[in-house]
Formats: C-alpha cells, sequence, structure tokens
C-alpha cells in the first residue's frame, strides 16, 4: 500500500450501497446530499485518541465499532434517524492489519443502521479518530435537554456500569482472573446505540440524553439546562449480575451504575401523563427500561435508598481531569 490515495480507495470507496439522498461523497471536495422536507438534521461530532478512549493495542474491529456506536448514541438520544458520517483518520503509519479488521467492523455497524460515509479525511500523526454522524428528526420534535418538569419520572434503558468495571480490567491485566472480566472487557467497546428508543419517545418523553460521562453527570446536564432537581432511588437502578459477579458487593454495583461513562445507554424524563405509555411505545425496541426517580423542584441530585437518604460523593467523567 502506498499513499493516502491507495489507502482510501483499498479501504473506504466503494464499500456501501449509495443512499438515495446522498447525490455524490467520496472522492469531491466536498460530498452533496439533500435531506427530506419537514425535517431538522442532527449532528454530532466526536473524537477517540489512542491512550484515552482506547489502548493502541485493542482489538480495532472492538474500537471501530466504539468510534461509529458512540456518535450514533448521539442520534438516538435527540430521536434522530441515522443517516450519514463523515470520518477522519490519523494514523502514525498505514497498517493494513489494523485497518482490515476496522473497516471491516465499521462498515458492518453503519450498514446496520442505514449510514452511508459520506467522506473525510487521512493524515499522519498518533492515533485518533473523529467522526461527524447526521441525522433527521421531524421538525420540532427532537427530543433536547431542557424539557424535563418537576413531577417527571426518569428511566433509564439497559444496565449500568459494566463500561467502568471494563476499563478497569484493560487498564490493570491483574483483574482478568476476577469472574466475567473478560465479558466485562468487551461490554466497555461493545455498546448497543439506542435509536429504535429514541425514535419511540417523540412525543412521549420531555427530555433524553444518552450516558456517555456517567449517569450521575449526565442526568445533571438535564437538570441544569431544565432548572429542576431530582430524588433517585438507587436499589432500581439496573446492574447487570455480570457486574455484581465482578464486583461482589451491591453498593458498589450502584456507585458504578451512577458515575460509568461509555455506557452509551439514554436516560429520559418522562410527563406523569405520559408514563404509562412507556412500556408499549418501547415494546418492539428490544430494550429494558428502569424508572430510577422523579423530578424534584430546582435543587440538588439526591440520591437514597428506598427512603433512607446516602451522601456518596461521586462524579462522571471529565476528560480534563482524569
Amino acid at each position: 500500500m502506498s499513499g493516502e490515495f491507495n489507502l482510501i480507495d483499498k479501504y473506504f470507496s466503494n464499500r456501501q450501497s449509495q443512499r438515495k439522498d446522498v447525490l455524490l461523497s467520496l472522492g469531491d471536495d466536498c460530498a452533496l446530499v439533500k435531506p427530506p422536507e419537514n425535517v431538522s438534521i442532527a449532528i454530532s461530532t466526536d473524537t477517540l485518541v489512542a491512550g484515552t478512549h482506547f489502548l493502541a493495542s485493542a482489538n480495532p474491529a472492538w474500537v471501530a465499532h466504539k468510534a461509529l456506536a458512540s456518535n450514533i448514541s448521539d442520534l438516538a438520544a435527540m430521536g434522530a434517524t441515522p443517516a450519514w458520517v463523515s470520518f477522519a483518520l490519523t494514523m502514525p503509519e498505514p497498517d493494513e492489519q489494523w485497518l482490515e479488521p476496522f473497516c471491516q467492523s465499521f462498515f458492518e455497524l453503519a450498514d446496520y443502521f442505514g449510514i452511508q460515509l459520506i467522506g473525510g479525511d487521512t493524515t499522519k500523526g498518533p492515533l485518533s479518530l473523529t467522526l461527524t454522524v447526521q441525522g433527521f428528526v421531524p421538525e420540532e420534535r427532537a427530543l433536547k435537554r431542557d424539557g424535563a418538569e418537576i413531577g417527571d419520572w426518569i428511566f433509564v434503558t439497559g444496565e449500568l456500569g459494566d463500561s467502568k468495571a471494563g476499563l478497569e480490567v484493560i487498564l490493570d491485566p491483574a483483574k482478568r482472573s476476577q469472574p466475567s472480566a473478560v465479558e466485562l472487557e468487551k461490554r466497555h467497546y461493545i455498546s448497543t446505540p439506542r435509536v429504535l428508543v429514541g425514535q419511540a419517545l417523540l412525543g412521549v418523553a420531555s427530555a433524553a440524553i444518552d450516558i456517555s460521562d456517567g449517569l450521575i453527570s449526565d442526568l445533571g446536564h438535564i437538570l441544569k439546562r431544565s432548572n429542576v432537581g431530582a430524588s433517585i432511588d438507587v436499589s432500581l437502578l439496573p446492574v447487570s449480575d455480570t457486574l455484581r459477579a465482578y464486583l461482589q458487593d451491591s453498593t458498589s454495583a450502584q456507585k458504578y451504575a451512577l458515575s460509568s461513562g461509555e455506557e452509551y445507554e439514554l436516560c429520559f424524563t418522562v410527563p406523569d401523563q405520559n408514563k404509562g405509555m412507556v412500556e408499549s411505545a418501547l415494546a418492539h425496541c428490544g430494550a429494558k427500561v428502569t424508572c430510577i426517580g422523579q423530578v424534584r423542584p430546582q435543587g440538588v441530585l439526591e440520591l437514597h435508598q428506598q427512603g433512607n437518604p446516602i451522601y456518596w460523593q461521586l462524579a462522571g467523567y471529565d476528560h480534563f481531569k482524569v
């Protein structure tokens, strides 16, 4: 393989069918796209850096899944339907043994969600990945962070805490001997974007966010934007049997569920009058959904266990506080 353009031709060009709304994709200075009428375009950009979001030695197929799934999760949180992605790849040298499984995994996930790669860039430097995804959401219906109101119920999808435990296994090989460690490592990289859930919540939920920096942090973003507080019953937090086996302690599992980043599940609020609609609205989505608390008047995020106050000092992930 010789040069940037050979790399693009071999690994990124002609890998997918052309969407009808893509007029021109790879090969020109810009892509040309034509969105449907009466939709807003949801756009999200994320960067993953080797040594920060993944180890350079990590399975490249898992890295590809994580990179794209984390971006799709942002679209899911807005209730958007994925459409297009641009991808900028920086790597020290072209590495076919790394690129082959990476691209196979990347395009498998993209095709599953109907996303077409429409452009990007490749350059030499420390290994990093930057993706910009775009999707469609009906006008004036996007789920946002500022819609929660006092009395709304707080829900989360899936099970929480596994990603944090998986990261521990990645960073400390000695932990690989603990129960379920290998499964948790995979869980850190392989998430399921809740696109169908987000779409089904349009008109049902009042606010939503994806859990990328930890539930306690991401729910806090909803509370701040909506000028409200919240009460969470930690006994209701959904944690997996895998995490319980790994930690062998229920309290630790609850703390992991609150602080674990890169889960890419959804946290959303639902008005009381819509609470009964949640189960039927999400019945076809294949996702576990759990009500964990309620929105309260403006103030702090209060934790309790079946009514007994808890004063844990927890925080989510912050890239500049590590």
